[in-house]
């Protein structure tokens, strides 16, 4: 999941064969086998894979283990394309030197980078006094003056009003933030021939931070010397189950391979939950649904690159989809459903923004165990590959297990910290209501502002 950054049971459906104008028998009930998922799991998240870090050859030997399952499970290259990898280009700028900040034309010390653009800032200094959001100010250099700080929140309204810097008071969430970074300013790279990140994010001591608030409409500079900019290849994976009726639509089911790869002390984060879980959802989903009969509408399952980089996978993917996105009838993103969520209903899985649309709600009435996301302040649906999707008008939703796991982004996130029953009678539950989307004509609308724009 990006920084800040789910037992159903339903009818068995009789589908449609290509080969014969009758009703095909009921397919029979599929068990998803524990030994299967662990054996997933165990090697997604395996020391041999090294974290599978963003656009690294690891993330690579990833996406081909998976697309070798998806063939292997019977699955076919999608519409038009020669193999089941997909790869796309990403520049990630670098920091040559130490940044440097000065307002009113002096040197302001204490300056703590946590995310840059790729290039210099300047503007003029506006200070927010309210904590939330929907009131921030527009400005190029906004300043956070409130103790209460719903940073992640605050930086997308940020980046919404066309900032160019964001200030805030160095805290325990900030220096948090910076440790689950390994300690170093992530500077976001972009897809070759996309416009780079135009956001920076800084931090200054209390006392340094103080007397900056003190300074609205002062010119502000940040400096960042000797940028270069390296390039890298991220890989997608995928896998097409054909349907029996051309004009009924294609379902996406989704997950992202990739994780944080090493840490610079050569601690690797092997992202079991954050989403091998969810890369094992698609998989165990697509080795089930492959086995029964042909749906009444095909099915892409896709799993992504460089989600922790920021969505570049599911971006390429959206623009350079292999069927027209018109004819994606929704999608469903799995990212981590290791674990139990103790604020969900027993056995459950959240939806991310579950009152956008009603997909949901139609999940549910088919035997769904899903329920509400219950941190809507954490804008879950905002920070996984769904939302590059729903803002090219698809319903594309994320299910997901406990959200905020205490092993997120830690190097604790492993198969041996996974509830594995749970995860398993997740994935199991789900297959009714997907064999169910796939045999129907229901089609997913997104409730009156639920689209999101950006």
């Amino acid at each position: 999941m990006i920084d800040s950054t789910l037992g159903r049971a339903g009818a068995v459906l009789a589908l449609l064969l290509a080969s014969a104008p009758a009703l095909a028998a009921p397919a029979a009930p599929w068990v998803v086998k524990p030994e299967w998922v662990k054996a997933d799991e165990a090697y997604l998240a395996s020391d041999a894979l090294a974290g599978r870090g963003s656009a690294t050859p690891d993330e690579a030997k990833a996406a081909a283990w998976v697309a070798s399952q998806f063939e292997q499970f019977g699955l076919v290259r999608a519409p038009g394309m020669s193999g089941y990898l997909q790869t796309a280009t990403i520049v990630q700028p670098k920091l040559g030197g130490a940044p440097a900040l000065g307002v009113g034309g002096q040197s302001v010390a204490g300056l703590t980078l946590l995310m840059a653009p790729a290039g210099e800032v300047r503007g003029r200094l506006v200070i927010a006094t309210s904590d939330d959001p929907a009131a921030l100010p527009a400005g190029d250099v906004i300043a956070l003056a409130s103790p209460k700080l719903p940073l992640i929140p605050m930086l997308m309204a940020a980046r919404g009003h066309g900032a160019k810097l964001l200030l805030v008071r160095e805290s325990a969430e900030t220096k948090g933030i910076l440790k689950q970074m390994g300690g170093a300013a992530r500077i976001p790279g972009y897809l070759e021939g996309d416009a780079p990140e135009s956001i920076a994010l800084a931090t200054l001591p209390p006392a340094e931070f103080d007397r900056l608030v003190q300074k609205p409409g002062q010119e502000v500079t940040l400096a960042l010397p000797g940028m270069t900019a390296t390039r890298s290849t991220t890989t997608n994976a995928l896998g097409y189950l054909p349907g029996t009726d051309p004009e009924a639509g294609v379902l996406l089911l989704s997950a992202h391979v990739d994780h944080l790869g090493r840490r610079p002390d050569g601690t690797i984060m092997h992202g079991a939950d954050d989403d091998a879980s969810g890369v094992t959802a698609v998989l165990e989903l697509a080795r089930a649904l492959a086995a029964g009969p042909r749906s009444r509408r095909g099915i892409l399952f896709v799993c992504y690159g460089s989600e922790e980089m920021g969505g570049f996978g599911s971006a390429y993917f959206g623009a350079h989809p292999p069927v027209p996105l018109s004819k994606i009838a929704l999608n469903i993103e799995f990212e981590m459903i290791g674990a139990q969520d103790p604020k969900l209903p027993r056995g459950a899985l959240m939806v991310t923004g579950y009152e956008r649309s009603n997909l949901a709600e139609t999940l549910a009435a088919h035997g769904a165990l899903v329920a509400p996301d219950p941190y809507p302040e954490q804008h879950f649906f905002e920070r996984s590959d769904n939302y590059q999707l729903a803002l090219k008008g698809v319903v594309a939703h994320t299910l997901s297990g406990w959200a905020t796991t205490p092993v997120y982004h830690q190097p604790t996130d492993t198969i041996a910290n996974l509830d594995l029953p749970f995860m398993t009678a997740a994935i199991q539950s789900l297959i009714e209501p997907v064999r169910w989307l796939a045999a129907s004509d229901f089609q997913p609308k997104w409730n009156a502002g639920g689209q999101p724009s950006r």
